[in-house]
């Protein structure tokens, strides 16, 4: 591991105005970077089915796409996380947006081609974009002191949503664009998505200076030089195997498959309903919205009454929304609009939560590690559900998908949470 800065660490704790300065630096840094990254996510999230479902004339792989890139992301999450545990935060970031962007491109280049092959293999690298912007939230908490990390986690998540709710209102924009240019008018979001993923790198590797995770080192090193860094076992997995890491992780992956699922096939469900691109556009950010919008007060509401208060809310708005998609009538965008408002509101509850009880049980030293195969686990979570909601969607139809969701919602978060493992003594950094 590339040795840290020298810093002059004040306080008991361990914590100083370099400190201090760093974070609220860093912060800034990063919810730039998530604005622009949020931007090309949603975008070309917004359409990957649709864009399949011409391609191929039919509906029963239209999730592939979305899972196929939830996967590659998912795949590049222990990769970049690696790299950030031997050179820090921002190399592992700007990657993971460059990879993004380099997807982006490809699926242009499908669409103008119509492969659906080709389609899928952007869509690998595509999901590396999404990656950073989620592991972004972990480089939010690297400088936080324990009481304010998941509020920390929720700024950076927040930030997300300028570009996530500008991205789908985009649509028609860029579509006519593409169209303009000989391009299928389904290809310019992706497009936008190149160059969204692309300044989010920019900003990321030139301006996340000092980087958070090496300062947190260090610091940690001056305020305990006695405490030797203990390696991480088995590649940061065993500490994700049990106790508030696993609970955290667990609550990640079901909200991640419930959401995954119920988003991905709203757009097809809608557009069979003959709802235009616009209004798709505008549930999908209304969607957006709840994921990210809230995040600050979702923080602010997991450091004060705890995490696992936080998980149990989540689990109940998950399943409300579920019930509430399936029940909809196809032709009333408000209602569907509604149920995808909660259907994020509850994956950011969950995923805040569940993010801040990995970062408070695992020691500094072996973190990035088991962040990276936390959310490796998250995505390929994200990638069945996706998958799984297509196949639904085209054997019961839409209703039967938001079903599944709330059953997944009580079964796998419901009765977990009554008897919650007790929290260890904070861990250090």
């Amino acid at each position: 591991m590339r040795a840290g800065p020298t810093v002059a660490v004040t306080g008991p704790d361990g914590t100083g105005d370099e400190r201090e300065r760093a974070q609220r630096r860093t912060l800034r840094v990063l919810v730039a970077g998530q604005v622009l990254g949020g931007v090309g996510l949603a975008a070309g999230v917004a359409v990957g089915a649709l864009l399949a479902r011409d391609l191929l004339d039919g509906d029963s792989l239209t999730g592939l796409p979305v899972a196929v890139g939830t996967a590659g992301g998912a795949l590049a999450a222990p990769l970049l996380a690696r790299l950030a545990d031997l050179r820090g935060r921002r190399p592992g970031l700007a990657l993971g947006y460059l990879l993004g962007a380099a997807g982006s491109v490809i699926v242009v280049v499908a669409a103008a081609i119509g492969s659906f092959a080709l389609l899928l293999a952007g869509m690998v690298l595509f999901g590396a974009g999404n990656t950073s912007s989620l592991m972004a939230r972990f480089a939010g908490a690297d400088l936080a002191l324990p009481g304010h990390r998941a509020r920390a986690l929720g700024t950076v998540l927040f930030a997300t949503t300028f570009g996530a709710v500008a991205g789908p209102n985009l649509i028609d924009a860029t579509g006519a664009a593409a169209d303009a240019v000989g391009l299928p008018v389904l290809s310019g979001p992706f497009a936008l998505s190149a160059l969204a993923y692309g300044a989010a790198a920019a900003v990321v590797a030139l301006a996340l200076r000092p980087d958070p995770l090496l300062l947190a080192r260090a610091i940690d090193a001056a305020a305990r030089p006695a405490v030797p860094a203990a390696p991480s076992r088995r590649g940061g997995w065993a500490e994700l195997s049990h106790g508030p890491a696993l609970t955290g992780v667990s609550a990640m992956v079901a909200a991640q498959t419930v959401m995954v699922g119920v988003m991905t096939m709203t757009p097809l469900h809608m557009r069979a309903h003959d709802h235009g691109l616009s209004v798709i556009g505008l549930v999908i950010s209304v969607h957006i919205a709840g994921m990210y919008l809230f995040s600050p007060l979702v923080g602010l509401l997991c450091d004060r009454v705890g995490r696992m208060a936080t998980v149990r809310a989540g689990a109940v708005t998950l399943t409300a929304a579920g019930v509430l998609a399936a029940a909809a009538d196809p032709a009333s965008s408000v209602v569907l609009a509604i149920a995808l408002f909660l259907l994020g509101l509850g994956w950011s509850l969950c995923l805040v939560a569940g993010s801040a009880l990995v970062v408070d049980a695992v020691p500094l030293a072996r973190r990035p590690q088991a962040q990276g195969n936390a959310d490796l686990l998250v995505g390929l979570a994200g990638a069945t559900g996706g998958l799984g909601s297509g196949v639904v969607l085209g054997a019961a139809g839409f209703a039967a998908v938001g079903l599944l969701a709330a059953v997944i919602s009580v079964v796998f978060l419901g009765p977990r949470w009554v008897h919650p493992p007790a929290a260890p003594a904070d861990a250090t950094g």
